[in-house]
């Protein structure tokens, strides 16, 4: 078996395809959660919270500092990017993360019970004739 027939028939494999297909459709979820918390969820937060936007909330550590030039177009002095806790966007990962967790458990769960087996049938009694015959068998004694 060549090189070539070996990758074809281990890309087809259904494992491998069914794979493949799961992580396409679950970045394409990531997206729609994604847009549903950036655009749907959290301006309905910021006007809870006073018409701020929950992404941009920051805790400064440090004030950057601006690039300071001289009339030539020297820099003086360079610029200093600000250091800040991102908190806002946290809380909007967090959320992403819970809705994504939360559908996959769901679907999870609905694919264990499709696959969970029927129940097995109830052990059957004896037959009439069964317990005639051991009536008849105690009659005799």
């Amino acid at each position: 078996m060549g090189f070539i027939s070996e990758f074809k028939e281990f890309a087809m494999k259904g494992n491998l395809v069914d794979m493949a297909i799961a992580f396409v459709m679950g970045g394409a979820f990531g997206k729609v959660v994604t847009a549903f918390v950036e655009k749907m969820f959290a301006p309905i937060v910021g006007i809870i919270m006073g018409g701020i936007d929950l992404n941009d909330q920051k805790i400064v550590i440090k004030d950057g500092v601006a690039e300071i030039k001289d009339a030539a177009g020297t820099v003086i002095t360079p610029a200093v990017a600000e250091v800040a806790i991102q908190w806002g966007a946290f809380i909007t990962a967090l959320i992403d993360f819970i809705i994504v967790a939360f559908v996959m458990f769901l679907i999870i769960k609905a694919i264990n019970h499709m696959k969970k087996p029927a129940p097995a049938p109830a052990p059957t009694g004896p037959t009439q004739e069964e317990l005639l015959g051991e009536i008849r068998d105690l009659l005799k004694k």
